[in-house]
């Protein structure tokens, strides 16, 4: 069933679409859903049977009404279960895929052995990940001494090879959970770091709820593209049958408008639209007076085969349309998507073909170069062992600006199911091929990728990620996005001692944008470098056992996609924890505990400082001048203080992390009269607050304290134990204890 699944891709057609239209003659549509379906009233034994003739037909999603209708007077019957959840698979819905895989695997995973392997798969489609990775290790873990199930098919059940594998196929499978728990790990590496593009949907001018796919861009103008979408429903025997041909659309560009379209029109060029079969793939050569494109048909076992044709413009228009010539077409397999493309100074066509000789497995990226004397087509070579694996290769695009090969692949690690790799060279040897990462691979399917041919080289990719215009699910469709390429920027930045200027090994860096996202590089020689996106805010800090950070700052908030790429350059110095530091002080109004708002600035650093050093505490100590009673002030004092813990609170700060407590007029900091003269100014210095952060070692050894002298950058020398205090009072510049003092 994989293999019907694969070819309607291929041919460019939406499985769900192309297979349940066959379902029409059965007059399924008729009925579906309603209390008078026929089919719905049968004994379970024929409705089983129904709907296991609707699997073998590939009508899934109608095959899923009848699976469910039977689930529900057996819910524990693994057959029905594992038929359902092969369904939800081929119609790529991820989700309840994944569900009844598991389940099949808690019920009976001796008689289906790949559920939890299967299971694993639709888990990472959904980009669940970890969860991925655990159903990988588990599928492995219960098959470490497999050698492949002997039990026989049971007469009159839908069986595939999938179900029963042999030794052979078990260990080919237990060869691909592995590279799935790389591609798991790659993803998660890979969304961390994104790569500097911004991914948008073509809209709903060109994406329709079924399917497009094969993109090409008509200069800088407008799109070529298949589509199965905006056909007509067209009556056949009484009753209702989609016309679902896949066939060519173009659509311009709306001016002034950045990758926006208009409403597609008809692409009656050289008449390359044919009715009775699936077109689409369509491609120029470089001079542009070559047309290729892909022709598929369906046979009566639904199996889909396609050629490649191609047609010259000449000073009468475009002739004949003529099927490739040469071993191109080999006959007796499939041959699809072809690229044409400048590869030195020969013109080389690439495609994709599942011919037997000299394949690698399953379909491959082929090459055969074209004669320049009389237009022939060399014998097809195989692209190679560093493109082509067991699995499936295909949607071929050759940048000849930059001599680098794309295309989609199912055989080498991946972030979902299909991703798109680039590899340099061509078009036999090629060198660096690897993945091209987040977000231009999803945990969906990506196929199709091709740049602009003129100006910055933007690009299309086809999906079936969240976002796209959905029929059955929200992953069941293939959409056109664009791929429009961000400047490349990036901080790089040293961390170092503020007392030696040294680099600090051993340091993570860790970087924080305006939504608290965050991403951290460990760093072993002090050095670090992050890549950032448009339109961010962040905060550099750095971490290391028995230091503090400042931070630094970078904005991209004003950069625009136009802009050249960029490089910041910072650094991040880091203090001993048993430096000393002051702040601003913070002061209040006569007889009030709310806060002057000149000491909001003072505490804005405080805050920083904590959000940038997460494992310090503050203590907190409010005073006030001499005026009114002792019991007065120490109240009004406890307020000032609560007053300051409130707002650290309020600004992110953990409440477990502060402690506040009130002095009254004790330990002034300036006299309150001189000379028997009320002292305003001295007044306004012992209404204040100060605070020590200190860490939450036993030995709570003071990071800085405000009531010393000196900012937090000219403390470093005042390194010291914290001095003895009684439990009511802090020991500070003027209130210091001798042990000899009664």
């Amino acid at each position: 069933m994989r293999k019907n699944w694969l070819f309607l891709i291929l041919a460019t057609i939406l499985v769900t679409f192309q297979y349940d239209s066959n379902a029409q003659t059965k007059n399924i549509r008729k009925y579906r859903n309603k209390a008078n379906d026929p089919v719905g009233k049968l004994s379970d034994s024929r409705k089983m049977r129904y709907a296991d003739d609707l699997y073998k037909e590939g009508s899934y999603f109608n095959a899923i009404d009848y699976y469910q209708q039977l689930k529900a007077d057996d819910e524990r019957n693994p057959y029905i279960t594992y038929m359902l959840a092969n369904c939800y698979r081929f119609t790529r819905d991820y989700v309840p895929a994944a569900h009844y895989y598991l389940e099949v695997d808690a019920m009976a995973k001796k008689v289906y052995p790949l559920a939890s392997y299967y299971g694993g798969l639709m888990l990472k489609q959904q980009g669940e990940y970890q969860a991925a990775i655990n159903e990988f290790n588990h599928f492995l873990d219960d098959n470490k001494k497999g050698t492949g199930t002997t039990t026989a098919a049971q007469p009159g059940v839908v069986m595939d090879e999938d179900k029963f594998p042999t030794q052979k196929m078990m260990k080919e499978i237990k060869k691909k959970a592995k590279t799935e728990i790389d591609g798991c790990d790659m993803a998660i590496k890979s969304i961390k770091e994104p790569q500097p593009v911004t991914m948008i949907n073509a809209g709903p001018n060109v994406n329709t709820s079924q399917t497009e796919l094969s993109p090409y861009p008509l200069g800088d103008t407008a799109l070529l593209f298949s589509t199965q979408g905006r056909n007509a429903v067209i009556e056949s025997n009484g009753y209702d049958k989609l016309h679902y041909k896949e066939h060519f659309l173009y659509s311009h560009k709306q001016p002034g408008y950045v990758d926006s379209f208009q409403w597609p029109l008809p692409f009656y060029d050289g008449g390359f639209n044919d009715a009775s079969v699936h077109c689409g793939n369509g491609c120029f050569t470089p001079g542009g007076d070559y047309f290729y494109f892909t022709k598929c048909s369906e046979g009566d076992t639904m199996v889909i085969t396609c050629s490649i044709y191609y047609s010259k413009f000449n000073v009468q228009g475009w002739g004949p349309i003529e099927l490739v010539p040469g071993n191109v077409n080999e006959p007796g397999s499939s041959n699809t998507m072809p690229c044409v493309a400048k590869v030195g100074k020969k013109d080389v066509l690439f495609f994709s073909s599942n011919r037997k000789l000299q394949s690698r497995g399953g379909y491959d990226i082929w090459y055969s170069i074209i004669d320049p004397r009389n237009g022939s087509f060399r014998r097809p070579q195989n692209c190679g062992k560093k493109i082509n694996t067991t699995g499936d290769e295909i949607t071929p695009y050759y940048d000849s600006r930059v001599n680098k090969l794309y295309f989609a692949t199912s055989g080498l690690k991946s972030m979902g199911g299909f991703d798109i790799y680039e590899a340099d060279g061509g078009p036999s040897r090629y060198t660096d091929v690897h993945n091209m990462g987040y977000p231009i691979n999803t945990s969906a399917d990506e196929l199709y990728f091709i740049k602009d041919p003129l100006g910055k080289p933007d690009a299309y990719v086809v999906s079936n990620r969240i976002g796209s215009y959905a029929l059955k699910n929200p992953t069941c469709c293939n959409d056109i996005w664009r791929v429009q390429y961000e400047p490349k920027l990036a901080v790089i930045g040293k961390v170092v001692s503020k007392k030696t200027n040294d680099l600090l090994p051993q340091t993570v860096v860790k970087m924080i944008d305006q939504k608290g996202e965050m991403a951290t590089y460990n760093s072993e020689d002090g050095n670090f470098m992050f890549n950032m996106a448009r339109g961010h805010s962040y905060v550099l800090t750095g971490d290391k056992p028995g230091y503090t950070s400042s931070r630094a700052s970078v904005s991209t908030m004003e950069i625009k996609r136009s802009d050249p790429s960029d490089t910041v350059v910072v650094t991040i110095y880091m203090d001993s924890v048993r430096n000393s530091f002051s702040v601003s002080n913070i002061y209040y109004d006569y007889d009030k505990s709310t806060l002057r708002p000149e000491s909001v600035a003072s505490l804005d650093s405080v805050v920083h400082f904590l959000v940038d050093n997460p494992s310090i505490t503050v203590e907190i100590y409010s005073y006030t001048d001499s005026k009114g009673g002792e019991e007065y002030n120490m109240a009004l004092s406890q307020r000032r203080a609560q007053s300051v813990l409130d707002y650290l609170e309020k600004n992110g700060i953990d409440r477990t992390r502060l402690t506040a407590k009130g002095f009254g007029s004790k330990n002034a900091a300036a006299p309150n009269a001189n000379n028997g003269k009320d002292n305003p100014e001295g007044r306004q210095l012992n209404r204040r607050t100060e605070f020590r952060i200190i860490t939450d070692l036993p030995t709570r050894r003071v990071l800085y304290n405000s009531a010393l002298p000196g900012s937090m950058d000219q403390q470093e020398k005042n390194l010291h134990v914290e001095p003895e205090s009684t439990d009511d009072e802090p020991a500070t510049p003027g209130n210091k204890k001798n042990k000899n003092d009664d």
